[in-house]
């Protein structure tokens, strides 16, 4: 959702390189500290001391099935199998440890893992063929364009993900990453 707005701000200065990737936030932390890129949008607060970020907004996360699934149980979930992706495990933790009393003890092991993909317009591909179950940010199911191939199901306890803008710490940021910055905080 915000890259239509990045892309107008590109068009209004047509300088400015916008470089919009998805990436792990262990991926994203590393690239703020080697100095790769102004500025990144996690949802994991950086333990790094030399990482400043801010709060900007809450991502809720869903549990995600194949089209038939209408109520989600534990046992459907263990037949389903688990479809993996960068922040899966942690995603997963979240949401399936506040609402499956199993989960505290299983962790996912007696789940199998039915698939993997590390890009974010994939990972809801192998749940619309029925291959199993996975868990995102409501954004990352809302951009799927098979949705009538998939379930997301709002859980009895929500989870959200908190979103965090971050920098390298006592770094002055450049004006056109403040410009971007000031693009996230007002569309997030």
């Amino acid at each position: 959702r915000l890259y239509p707005h990045l892309l107008d701000l590109q068009v209004t200065y047509p300088t400015l390189t916008i470089n919009y990737r998805f990436a792990p936030n262990g991926d994203i932390h590393n690239a703020i500290l080697n100095n790769t890129i102004d500025i990144g949008l996690t949802t994991a607060c950086p333990v790094n001391p030399n990482i400043q970020s801010e709060p900007i907004g809450e991502e809720p996360l869903l549990l995600v099935t194949p089209r038939h699934v209408k109520s989600p149980t534990w046992e459907t979930l263990c037949q389903l199998g688990f479809i993996d992706h960068p922040d899966a495990r942690h995603h997963a933790e979240l949401l399936l440890g506040a609402n499956f009393e199993q989960y505290q003890t299983a962790q996912l092991r007696p789940i199998k893992q039915s698939g993997f993909s590390n890009q974010i317009g994939l990972i809801l591909l192998p749940v619309a063929r029925g291959l199993g179950f996975t868990v995102l940010p409501a954004n990352a199911v809302a951009a799927f364009a098979q949705q009538s191939a998939i379930k997301a199901h709002h859980l009895p306890t929500p989870v959200s993900e908190t979103l965090y803008l971050s920098s390298l710490a006592g770094r002055v940021l450049p004006q056109r990453a403040t410009n971007v910055a000031n693009v996230i905080k007002a569309n997030v």
